[in-house]
């Protein structure tokens, strides 16, 4: 017990601080009931894709600023292939966008790989060329979405012999959000290839000298990076019923939470389970502020300072690693 306290101290500490904020929203406001918590979980809902997307770079050792715009991408590719079409159409269209941000994701790792250009360089511009692709596929905000995919996100799930009031705590979108993540992140991390992710993002020169495939790996990992943002596309779509080409808020609140979460950003060390309740740390701050009346402009501002603060502690922390 002492040890898996150790180890899983900071995440313990955010969950308590989640449940904090929890109850200083029920005292701010106290009508906030079930609708409210499956309105934050639907919003939460690609905020936290885009984290996983984020993570899996991080602990490689690496960092993807063309996220969000992968996200716009795969958004508005979704979108204008389903507007029209019918509900069984969509079945096509889901796996043709977790490809293809699997393929993107996939070309950023290569191009990083092959060119030995930092990837700071690499995915930065590759958003560019990622916002342009999506601005070409939809010139405005538009398209459409099978409705059981945005039913799929709506409402909650009943679960028999558990009384109404509990099933009304259990929106779809957070069940989806566990399910997708579980079926990927659960067997990724008990697998050769999760080892070797977290092996390249301590010691690249150890790894490679350990016989792990480091190129190979960290292709994969962007590959997976893409494949999280395309799931984080969809969630958009599905929440909207529409794509939006311009890249949402979602690159530096997901560095911002992969920090928060524990994950350092020197690689190697951390989770999923803390950058995704820290996400939603995050959006239930915004919720506070919004439900105390603070001006809008004033609560972005204080987000982006909040944000600012925890990366530079990141940093921080991971630059004294590096002295020590």
């Amino acid at each position: 017990m002492n040890h898996f306290l150790r180890r899983q101290g900071w995440v313990i500490g955010l969950f308590a601080l989640l449940v904090a904020l929890f109850i200083l929203t029920k005292l701010i406001q106290p009508g906030y009931g079930s609708g409210d918590f499956g309105s934050l979980a639907r919003a939460v809902l690609p905020y936290a894709f885009a984290v996983a997307a984020q993570t899996v770079v991080v602990i490689a050792g690496g960092i993807d600023l063309s996220v969000a715009a992968m996200m716009a991408l795969t958004s508005v590719t979704a979108a204008s292939m389903m507007a029209g079409a019918s509900e069984e159409y969509a079945l096509f269209v889901v796996p043709f966008v977790l490809a293809m941000g699997f393929v993107l994701g996939a070309l950023n790792g290569l191009l990083i790989v092959v060119t030995r250009v930092p990837d700071i360089v690499v995915t930065l511009a590759m958003l560019f060329v990622l916002q342009g692709a999506a601005l070409l596929v939809l010139g405005a905000p538009g398209g459409g979405a099978a409705e059981w995919l945005k039913a799929l996100i709506s409402g909650t799930v009943p679960i028999p012999g558990l009384p109404d009031a509990v099933d009304a705590w259990l929106p779809k979108a957070l069940l989806v959000l566990i399910f997708c993540l579980c079926v990927i992140w659960i067997p990724l991390r008990r697998s050769r290839l999760g080892l070797s992710i977290y092996a390249i993002g301590s010691s690249e020169l150890a790894a490679f000298r350990s016989g792990v495939p480091v190129k190979r790996t960290r292709i994969l990992a962007y590959a997976l990076s893409g494949l999280f943002a395309a799931f984080g596309g969809l969630a958009l779509t599905m929440s909207t019923g529409i794509g939006a080409p311009i890249p949402g808020p979602y690159l530096l609140a997901s560095v911002a939470a992969v920090v928060l979460g524990g994950v350092a950003l020197g690689g190697g060390k951390g989770g999923l389970l803390g950058p995704i309740i820290a996400v939603f740390v995050l959006r239930l701050v915004r919720t506070d502020l919004t439900l105390l009346a603070i001006d809008p402009n004033v609560t972005a501002i204080i987000e982006g300072l909040i944000m600012v603060a925890v990366v530079m502690f990141g940093a921080f922390i991971t630059m004294r690693g590096r002295q020590q």
